[in-house]
């Protein structure tokens, strides 16, 4: 040893240093359970698309079901993409009728961007889907599209379709007053509010924060029911819950909406949900 230069002994100071930090790195690595925290912390979140399609005329509705059902949904499909198609609930004169509801849980942006192109350039689309096109161009079927693309809760990542057979969906938008206002409506749904939902009967489908849409800042939900019924008696007890009149009425909460829409819709025969 004392024959070695002093370069020499840096050099083998530096190995024996690099070496026990590359196994102590290892070491770190290596447990499932941190391979699990890994997993979790990097769940991909889902991309959310719904397609608000306002109706010229209710006698419309069969000509434009017929282009989803016959055209576009299976142009999805040929990619693996599932589409929801709903209706607005009939048997709800509260809420506005004659529209249709197409909703989208993507996997990923990339996703969403290659998909929705190739659909555009596919030909066997553009060939179901001539007839609707001929006769809409010079009479429309519809007098409005809206779109909201949002991006999952960090909390809530990924769609849950209900367990149960739902003959009711419910979809809501929350409009706040600011960019700031939103994120703590969005915190206040993950730091509970969905877990109370859960409690109370109201089947949790997806959350998602806005990215573009017609009314922003905002976010959109998607949640379910058996019927009528189940729907009175799950907000009821949601409104009563002791937890929620809690967090109501805490002031990080307070004016973190302006206003909220809500949709009662029924699922059409041809929709994958």
């Amino acid at each position: 040893m004392k024959n070695l230069s002093i370069l020499q002994v840096a050099a083998l100071a530096s190995t024996l240093l690099l070496t026990l930090g590359t196994l102590g790195t290892a070491k770190a690595q290596n447990p499932a359970t941190a391979q699990n925290a890994t997993k979790a912390t990097t769940a991909p979140k889902q991309i959310y698309e719904w397609k608000i399609y306002t109706l010229a005329k209710e006698t419309d509705a069969a000509r434009l079901d017929a282009f989803f059902s016959d055209a576009l949904i299976p142009a999805y499909a040929r990619h693996g993409i599932d589409v929801g198609a709903f209706a607005t609930a009939d048997a709800y004169p509260e809420f506005p009728a004659g529209a249709r509801y197409l909703f989208i849980a993507w996997p990923d942006m990339e996703t969403y961007t290659r998909v929705s192109r190739s659909v555009r350039d596919d030909a066997d689309f553009m060939r179901a889907a001539k007839s609707f096109f001929d006769a809409s161009a010079p009479d429309p079927a519809y007098t409005n599209l809206e779109t909201y693309l949002c991006e999952a809760f960090d909390g809530i990542p990924q769609l849950r379709r209900p367990d149960v057979k739902c003959e009711l969906y419910e979809f809501r938008v929350y409009r706040s007053p600011n960019m700031e206002a939103n994120e703590r409506k969005i915190k206040m749904f993950e730091s509970g509010e969905v877990q109370i939902f859960d409690e109370s009967g109201i089947r949790s489908v997806c959350f998602g924060r806005t990215l573009a849409g017609p009314r922003m800042p905002s976010l959109t939900y998607l949640t379910a029911y058996e019927n009528r019924t189940t729907r009175a008696d799950a907000w009821s007890k949601f409104g009563s819950h002791p937890e929620w009149r809690r967090m109501s009425r805490l002031p990080e909460y307070a004016h973190t909406a302006t206003d909220n829409t809500s949709r009662l819709l029924t699922p059409m025969p041809y929709s994958k949900y």
